[in-house]
Parts: C-alpha cells; structure tokens; sequence
C-alpha cells in the first residue's frame, strides 16, 4: 500500500518544530524510510535521520531533505495551519510554522523514495537520503558532517537537494555555477559610555554610534560593489537602552551578509569591519567595537556539468518550458556543505509551490512581489498538489539519472 503523501503533508504542516527540535519529525521520517525497507540511523548531528538504500555495484548519491521550521506565527486561514508554539533560540515563546516549505521537503523526499525502492530493478548504485536538521540555523549539515556523516554512511559521488519556492506549481528552476549566495550572520556590540539623558556631553551616546554605523553600513553595496556584481548588507535587528531619559552603555546590532562566491565575502567582510571600527572610533568610543559571527553560510554552487545533466533530465520529464534559469538567489542554504566536505559536485534545484493561475494574474498584474508571498512570510503555503507530485518527480528523476 503507498503512502499517503498528502495526509502526510500536512500532518508535518500542522506539527512544526524549531530547529535541532525536530524529534517528532525526525521519528515519522525514520518509520517510513525503515518501512521501506532502508537502513535507518538516527541522531545524527542531533536530530538527523539517514537512510541507506544499497542496490548493487554503481555510484553512491546523496539526497537531502532538511525538516526544521521557524519562530513565525501562521496566518495563512488554512484548515490545517499551524498552531503550534515553541521557544526560539532567544528563549521566548513563538509561534512555529512550515514558512519555508520544509514540510514539503520531508514529504517529497519520502515519496521519491518510495518509488526509487519500487523501482529498484531500473536503476544500481547506493541512495543515501539525508533528513538533516537545523538548515534554518544554518548549523544542521555541519553538526551531520562533525557527527561523522561522511565516515559512517557510504561517501556521495554526488549530492543533490531541492527547495519549494514562490514559483508556478510545475516548474523547476536551476542554473550551473552560483545557484544562492553565500552568507554571514554578524552580532555586533557597539561600546560607549552611559549617562542620565539630560547630559549627553558626560557620556559616549552609542545609540547615536549605531546610527551612524547603520547609515554607513548602507554604502557599501551602493558605492563600493560593482554595480554589476552582487552583495546584500542587512542591518535586522537593533538593540540599546531601557528608558527614554538613560543614555546607555552599549549598543547592539545584528547584521545579515550576502555575496555569490568566497571572493566577495571577503572583501565585504573586510569593508563591513572597517566601517563598524571607524564609526566607533570617529564617535569617541574608549573600547573597541565587539564583532563575532553567528554564523557562516558557503555559497551554493551547483555543478556545471552535472547540473546540465539534471537540467536535459528535467526537460525530458517536464518539458523545456517547465524548466527555467532562476538567477542567483540571494538567500543562503547549508546543503553544499556536503558537497564540500566530500569533495564531489552538487546539484540543488528549486521547484514551485504556487497555483499557476494565481501566478499568472500576479505576473499579468504587474504585482508578483506584493501578491505571492515568499518563504519566511506567515501567509506561506504551497499548493498542494501538484506540488508534492512536482516534487516528487524532480526528486526521482535526478537520483535516476546519477543512479546508472
């Protein structure tokens, strides 16, 4: 008897846990892989499951899944939204949903492979199937790989993955080279010296010095990148003070840094620091600024020649018109860790979740940007089907076309 993917679906949809919290999910997952007959291992980097399906001599592929959710309050109005709170890594109660399509992963995951085991007779080599925690933290792939990824389980010849995003339902999307950007989170701790409000001249006003740095911060991109190049510098959060008449002591901010290869992370790197440094120093701050990095994100850069495969297998089970050049998405992933660490070619795609007639009137009126909403929006939610069918082909036809 098959799987019921969509009561799986949205049983993941209506059951979202934050990242490294994933046991439930992790738990439905490892059942039906064992159910299918895989050889599950659990606890992986925390909550990771892998499954290994071997199917005699031939190439070993890597296909990954990650399963977490975010601190995002749902308010899609579907008869099966989330309602489900948990604590965010800062400690507060949030509201949890799938906003970034991670449900749909897990649900395309296990449906490709279902039919992969059925298909066994069609194909020889070794799946790997990698449902990997915590890709919203962008710690999930490293805390696999330290746990001994790479060691435990057969070694990818290649790694595959795949992304529902705010395309029509039916198309797939991806390109050679950069596919998203490569990413630094940055927590920046701005020193002055504080004081009662009425006397600004006894103290070091580091509200005022986040002020600066904030507007200085914003012509980077604009007066020191190629224009023709691309990079993002995103000021998300900003805290300083508890009362409107104290002039505190510290101030802090929250960067968010986006580059297409490791070159330009550098340099943008280096010209963030010397604005935060030089902003610091010109409003007389007596300690140096404190900058540590929440995280580090590479690039996701898909395979030229292996992704030309995917690319004509794709067009061969869609249809050419289905599959498209996305562009460079600025968003930031962790799965070519995997890649990486393992030294082999990865292919990552994206594939769309929104009901083509909705998108085509938002195309035709000019308001894509304002009437789809995108992963990480509370009003996410991908169409059902033929999402999870879509998805489920794409999967099924990459691995094929690696597994000879």
């Amino acid at each position: 008897m098959s799987i019921d993917l969509e009561a799986l679906y949205i049983d993941l949809h209506q059951h979202p846990e934050l990242s490294f919290q994933e046991t439930r999910t992790a738990g439905i997952a490892a059942g039906h892989l064992r159910d299918l007959g895989l050889e599950v291992h659990e606890g992986v980097g925390g909550t990771g499951v892998v499954g290994v399906l071997a199917n005699g001599e031939g190439p070993t592929v890597w296909a990954r899944a990650d399963m977490d959710a975010l601190p995002v309050t749902e308010e899609t109005g579907l008869p099966y939204a989330s309602k489900a709170t948990g604590i965010d890594p800062d400690g507060n109660e949030a509201g949890v949903m799938h906003a970034c399509g991670h449900d749909m992963h897990v649900t395309a995951m296990i449906g490709a492979t279902e039919q992969l085991v059925a298909e066994q007779n069609q194909w020889h080599g070794t799946l790997v199937v990698v449902i990997q925690p915590a890709e919203e933290l962008g710690a999930g792939a490293r805390a696999m790989l330290d746990a001994g990824a790479l060691d435990r389980f057969p070694k990818p010849d290649i790694v595959l993955g795949q992304h529902v995003g705010p395309l029509p339902a039916g198309a797939v999307g991806l390109r050679p080279g950069p596919q998203m950007s490569a990413s630094d989170g940055l927590h920046v701790v701005l020193r002055g010296q504080g004081g009662h409000g009425s006397r600004p001249d006894s103290t070091i006003d580091p509200v005022v010095m986040a002020a600066a740095t904030i507007m200085r911060l914003q012509t980077i991109v604009s007066r020191e990148v190629d224009p023709t190049g691309m990079a993002v510098v995103t000021v998300g959060a900003v805290h300083a003070g508890t009362k409107n008449n104290i002039i505190p002591a510290e101030a802090t901010l929250e960067l968010s840094l986006r580059y297409p290869d490791d070159a330009a992370r550098e340099k943008v790197l280096k010209k963030v620091e010397r604005v935060i440094r030089a902003e610091a120093a010109a409003s007389g701050a007596e300690r140096d600024p404190e900058i540590s990095t929440l995280h580090t994100l590479p690039a996701t850069i898909n395979d030229a020649d292996a992704t030309a495969r995917a690319t004509a297998a794709f067009q061969r089970a869609f249809g050419e018109q289905a599959v498209i050049d996305t562009g460079l998405i600025t968003g930031s992933e962790d799965v070519s860790w995997f890649a990486r660490d393992a030294g082999v070619p990865l292919v990552f795609w994206f594939w769309g979740g929104v009901d083509p007639a909705v998108f085509a009137a938002a195309v035709q009126n000019d308001s894509v940007d304002h009437d789809i909403p995108t992963n990480h929006s509370p009003f996410f939610a991908p169409v059902i089907h033929p999402t999870i069918e879509v998805g489920v082909k794409a999967l099924v036809t990459a691995a094929r076309e690696f597994l000879s």
